[in-house]
């Protein structure tokens, strides 16, 4: 279908908000502004609509999310006037759909065709943008949209003497529209991602002959294309609305129902019987949500990529070609997955050779084919699948020029920085589209592309109302919203990976993790409270007026929300409504559920004599030869729950991370031994463990005392005791989280009261249980209040989140002013119990193994005499 006559030429030289691109975001971004009254010209550089759709037309180009998501929800009628004919739609139909969508709605009068975009100017004085086109038109408008999409910008080949070859020559991002015969050809097609695996099949069939050069193999699974899913027809008929909602709500919006099913737990029935049915569907998100730990842990993660690896195995006849094709460098998922038609039975037909480039590298083209380090080739054509500049090509590609005649490709020079994934400081009334640190190419499109267009618009309308006329991203939120996109992607698999989410397919391309993986729920929720919030982390102007609401969005890790979202749902009593055995039975049916941790050499219990009889100890020894250094633990629980291993999982990752022996000794507790009971017994470890290092494995005067929370209190304590009773020698001291201070009146206390599990009441219930109020004075129950010169080196970490976050940081700022060696580690986004969570809060292990290189050092240092 062809444009029409008009190409949007009449809607003038200035407009409320000029579009770059037509193609999903740009069509509907269009019709929600028009619908709103706004003035809008949409500015597309291929001849009709379609986006990537116009221009993907290689053979097999396909949607890879099923038509019954891969759609337009904002209008019921919409739906019921289109039918799609498969469950994965072809190039052509989506483009058929597209021209639908647009002549349905009337848009082609608003768009100009052939039109390119080649330069976007910030004036700060009009506060507007003035848009050159490459038909040497100048636009001026309020609000720039760049709907470029994230995969429209062909990366060229990097391979020597490409130009060179006098054959035919084709890319598969630029297909030619009336397309390729190849009957009777020798081809070649370089690379095997997704347009690759799609076209291969279908190249297969027409070439004589058929070489594919790999240098990355791809994980793929079989479409099963045909006719869309009973079943979500069937959900979508019943409850259209609900299924829609669903979708928008959903992880990867397409409505699924996650596991909680652990690859690493679950037997060898359940994997198999899971995997099978995830490759009986042929969806990308079952695949993916085969074991809800398969994005996070590389043993579950392992489990799926060896089965997809049988499955080609079983298909591929040649054994070497099979091995070949079976990708062993990369996680499953970290890069894009590729649903297929027959790929890797393409390659038992006798005509079709795969050629490694791991092992035999290209070494140029020539005139006549291609030149590896083992043979030459002959070929009559050459189609490079060689993919996008993704995420950011489109953006920078064009001269975006924002205040103070920053472009955006010099501001993102070392990367993408954005707030939301839409906007970005320094650029104001700029709005880029699924762009870099958005949802984007990790969701189904469709929905993200609504969500994206709808927020926009709304923000628009909302501005329009509010009389302003700018809106510009502040560089505390930008900086908020970086960390956290960061923090999500630290947590998974997928940075690992050379993959072009990571920028890596393009030489020189910055490599950071370009979409947001938290999840296209979260992300709308984040959207959504940055809206009800009146524009949090946007600034809000118009000439005689201002409005900013600064701040971060997101400043919990991203696994420590999903621990506190999970703990609100379960909607459990607070610990400080029990009684202590009450809480004490609470606590211990809790942590027989948690990760049990790392495996350790060896794990001894033993007893070791008290001032009011035996303590119980559990010692975690190092599976490699002794003697070792001894850390000596003390357990958190208030003084009054816990035990010597209610901390286990910690004590164990201790052990593994620090090389040392680790023993973890148990105290009386309150309220059935009030203070200072504790202190009396650990006081008593600390003498026993240093007199007996030898029989315990480790090594003499080579000690250091460590706790978590009350433990860390006790710490404190009894280091402050050794030096004033001129021993036991003790190198340094480790206090995770500590209480120092009984006064509880510091802002943590204020800004922490509540929500983060050790709560303001919770810790005033430890305190009334422990010690009387006339004795918290006491350097022994309030160690911040004692002699504090002196004393070992410390480490002292606290939690953002944390009630006692303030008498942590007091703690370490007066050891330092008494000259004591201290390191405070601040756990950014982390609370008091998070840092503990062994092998649930994943972002924990960074702050956990920055503790153990710096402990590591303190018990390798030489003692000072």
């Amino acid at each position: 279908m062809a444009a029409d006559g008009n190409n949007g030429a009449s809607a003038g030289s200035q407009v409320d908000v000029v579009v770059v691109g037509a193609g999903f975001s740009g069509l509907y971004l269009l019709h929600r502004l028009r619908a709103e009254g706004f003035s809008v010209r949409v500015f597309e550089a291929a001849s009709d609509v379609g986006g990537t759709w116009f221009w993907n037309r290689y053979p097999g180009a396909r949607c890879d999310i099923p038509t019954t998501d891969y759609t337009f929800g904002f209008d019921p009628e919409l739906e019921r006037a289109w039918t799609w004919s498969e469950k994965y739609a072809t190039q052509p139909e989506i483009l058929r759909y597209l021209q639908f969508v647009t002549d349905r709605y009337d848009l082609r009068r608003d768009i100009t065709f052939d039109a390119r975009v080649e330069g976007a100017e910030w004036d700060d004085k009009t506060g507007l943008w003035a848009v050159r086109t490459s038909t040497g038109e100048t636009v001026s408008c309020r609000y720039y949209v760049m709907a470029t999409g994230c995969l429209s910008v062909p990366k060229a080949p990097d391979i020597e003497g490409a130009p060179r070859f006098a054959g035919e020559v084709y890319f598969t991002s630029r297909w030619p529209h009336e397309g390729v015969d190849l009957t009777g050809k020798r081809v070649a097609v370089v690379g095997t991602g997704s347009s690759g695996i799609q076209s291969i099949p279908l190249i297969a069939q027409q070439a004589a002959q058929l070489t594919v050069f790999q240098r990355t193999p791809n994980f793929s699974i079989p479409a099963h294309n045909g006719p869309a899913s009973a079943d979500r027809l069937g959900r979508l008929a019943a409850d259209r609305d609900a299924y829609r909602t669903a979708g928008k709500w959903s992880r990867g919006g397409v409505p699924m129902e996650a596991t909680d099913i652990l690859g690493g737990t679950a037997s060898e029935d359940v994997r198999r019987e899971r995997f099978e049915a995830a490759w009986e569907a042929g969806e990308l998100f079952a695949i993916l949500g085969v074991f809800a730990d398969q994005g996070v842990d590389p043993a579950s993660n392992e489990i799926v990529s060896e089965m997809i690896r049988e499955k080609i195995r079983s298909i591929v006849d040649d054994p070497e070609t099979a091995e070949a094709l079976c990708p062993k460098d990369h996680y499953f998922g970290t890069k894009r997955p590729c649903l297929d038609s027959g790929y890797y039975a393409t390659f038992n037909s006798p005509h079709v050779r795969l050629v490694d480039l791991r092992s035999t590298p290209i070494t140029t083209i020539t005139e006549a084919g291609i030149d590896t380090a083992a043979e030459s080739f002959e070929f009559d054509v050459i189609v490079y699948a060689t993919g996008f500049d993704a995420m950011t090509g489109a953006l920078v590609g064009v001269d975006v020029t924002g205040r103070a005649g920053v472009t955006l490709k010099e501001k993102w020079a070392d990367g993408p920085s954005t707030y939301l994934g839409l906007t970005t400081v320094g650029f104001p009334n700029f709005f880029a589209l699924t762009g870099p640190g958005s949802p984007s190419v990790l969701s189904n499109m469709a929905v993200s592309i609504e969500q994206h267009v709808d927020w926009v618009t709304d923000c628009l309308v909302d501005l329009r109302a509010k009389g302003m006329t700018r809106i510009e991203p502040t560089p505390l939120a930008e900086d908020g919203w970086n960390q956290h996109v960061a923090d999500c992607a630290a947590i998974s698999l997928h940075p690992t990976a050379n993959s072009w989410y990571m920028g890596a397919n393009v030489p020189g391309k910055p490599r950071v993790f370009y979409p947001y993986i938290g999840g296209v729920d979260n992300y709308r929720a984040v959207c959504d409270e940055v809206r009800a919030k009146d524009y949090l982390g946007f600034r809000l102007s118009a000439p005689e007026a201002e409005q900013c609401h600064d701040g971060v969005i997101r400043r919990l890790q991203p696994d420590v929300a999903m621990v506190l979202d999970a703990m609100a749902q379960m909607e459990l009593p607070p610990l400080e409504s029990m009684s202590p055995p009450e809480a004490r039975a609470f606590m211990e049916m809790s942590n027989g559920a948690r990760p049990p941790g790392p495996d350790v050499g060896e794990v001894v219990d033993g007893v070791l004599p008290g001032p009011a009889g035996e303590l119980e100890y559990r010692l975690f020894r190092p599976g490699s030869p002794g003697p070792h250094p001894v850390v000596l633990y003390f357990h958190g629980g208030g003084w009054v729950l816990g035990d010597q291993v209610s901390d286990e999982p910690l004590c164990r990752d201790l052990c593994v991370r620090t090389e040392a022996v680790v023993v973890s000794v148990n105290y009386r507790h309150a309220p059935e031994a009030r203070y200072p009971a504790a202190a009396e017994d650990a006081w008593a470890a600390l003498q026993w463990v240093a007199a007996h290092a030898i029989e315990l494995g480790g090594i003499p005067d080579d000690l250091v005392v460590a706790g978590w929370s009350a433990g860390a209190n006790l710490v404190a304590v009894v280091t402050q005791r050794a030096r004033d009773e001129g021993g036991p020698v003790v190198r340094g001291q480790l206090m995770l989280t500590p209480v120092t201070d009984s006064a509880m009146k510091t802002r943590s206390y204020q800004e922490n009261a509540d929500g983060y599990v050790l709560t303001a009441p919770l810790m005033r219930w430890f305190w009334d249980h422990y010690c009387d109020p006339a004795q918290r004075a006491e350097p022994t129950a309030t160690p911040l209040r004692g002699r504090l010169d002196g004393l070992p080196p410390a480490i002292v970490v606290t939690a953002e989140f944390d009630p006692l976050r303030d008498e942590g940081i007091a703690y370490a700022e007066a050891l330092r002013a008494a000259g004591v060696p201290v390191e405070h580690l601040a756990a950014r986004g982390h609370t008091h119990t998070s840092l503990t969570m062994v092998g649930v809060v994943l972002s924990g292990a960074r702050v956990r193994e920055e503790i153990a290189l710096r402990l590591g050092a303190l018990l390798r240092e030489p003692v000072e005499v």
